[in-house]
């Protein structure tokens, strides 16, 4: 069951590769624009919509957090590979644009965490709930 869940991931992948493939031809870039991006929003929905279904046992949504957690290392190593050097010497735009992204991000971080009702905390784990996360 594990399996299923990486299963999932991986066909999140290869469409979010495709899809970020397409989006770089449309723009013009030779490069897959936003791939992995488009495949852990696709990961997001499918995880939502197997999990309303009644489709995701817990072994198959344990692949599939796993791998979910894996997504930060991945990017961290993506990045390392990306032409840093012709960013900084392509002049200040690219600069600009980073930083502007980035200050914006962290001005909505307030309002986004404002959206919804508050909720309660989740219940104390049973001994069987305990016994069964091992």
């Amino acid at each position: 069951m594990i399996l299923y869940g990486t299963a999932v991931l991986a066909v999140c992948l290869l469409v979010g590769k495709a899809l970020g493939g397409l989006l770089g031809l449309l723009v013009g870039v030779d490069a897959d624009v936003g791939g992995v991006g488009f495949a852990m929003i696709l990961l997001l929905f499918a995880s939502g919509w197997m999990r309303s279904k009644g489709l995701l046992p817990k072994p198959t949504e344990r692949g599939m957090l796993f791998w979910s957690g894996m997504y930060i290392p991945i990017v961290v190593a993506m990045a390392a590979i990306q032409n840093v050097k012709g960013a900084l010497t392509g002049g200040p735009m690219a600069i600009t644009a980073g930083l502007a992204a980035t200050a914006i991000c962290m001005a909505l971080i307030p309002a986004i965490a404002k959206i919804g009702a508050p909720s309660e905390p989740l219940p104390p784990l049973t001994a069987a709930e305990r016994a069964e996360e091992d």
